[in-house]
């Protein structure tokens, strides 16, 4: 009896925790920045502002806790997609910040820290994806499988950052994502490879 107690007690910590970052979302959505308090969350969220602080934490915990989220709905997009190939890692986190713009830009902008949203996932993903690449001969056998989808990932959050300040549109990151991508995929190209991935950077230019 104990077990189930705390079992549900848990679900319902679980159940408010989601309703407080779906009201701060919200917030985000409806105005500015400066409506991202304990007491409005509290109040959207239908919650005391003490369970916004017991549950979340104090603003930078909100914008960590709102991170957080992203990273699991990524990482459920990328495991419904269970899919090999990088390019399709990097549009499915391209299109997840582009399909809610208005939190993904504040979410960045707020949270000190946003550079880390990519080193749980994609990078993960990133890493896999570029070994299977790699396993495949695609790529060098000699290279460095990780220190690719490092090389990719850092692109990645120098295209996100332009498309928060606004200096991009989402067709733009998006392509200057991929270009990341498909800079260090030539770079890396195994002999009988190399002309493929050369290709789309001379289709391209230089995004």
């Amino acid at each position: 009896m104990r077990t189930g107690g705390g079992g549900l007690r848990e679900q319902h910590k679980a159940q408010r925790r989601e309703r407080i970052l779906d009201a701060t979302r919200d917030l985000l959505r409806d105005g500015s920045e400066s409506a991202i308090s304990t007491e409005r969350i509290a109040e959207r969220a239908g919650v005391s502002p003490a369970t916004v602080y017991n549950l979340i934490g104090p603003r930078e915990k909100v914008w960590e806790a709102l991170a957080g989220g992203f990273v699991d709905r990524l990482e459920a997009q990328l495991a419904v997609l269970d899919t090999g190939d990088p390019r399709e890692v990097v549009r499915a986190t391209v299109r997840l910040f582009t399909g809610d713009p208005v939190v993904s830009r504040r979410m960045v902008r707020g949270w000190e820290e946003s550079g880390l949203v990519f080193d749980r996932s994609p990078l993960g993903q990133l890493r896999r994806a570029m070994a299977d690449v790699r396993a495949r001969g695609v790529l060098r056998a000699d290279v460095d499988a990780d220190a690719l989808a490092f090389a990719v990932a850092t692109s990645c959050v120098g295209a996100l950052h332009q498309w928060v300040a606004g200096l991009i549109d989402d067709e733009r990151f998006l392509e200057r994502a991929l270009f990341g991508l498909d800079v260090v995929l030539a770079a890396a190209a195994a002999d009988a490879h190399r002309e493929r991935l050369l290709e789309p950077l001379r289709t391209r230019g230089t995004a």
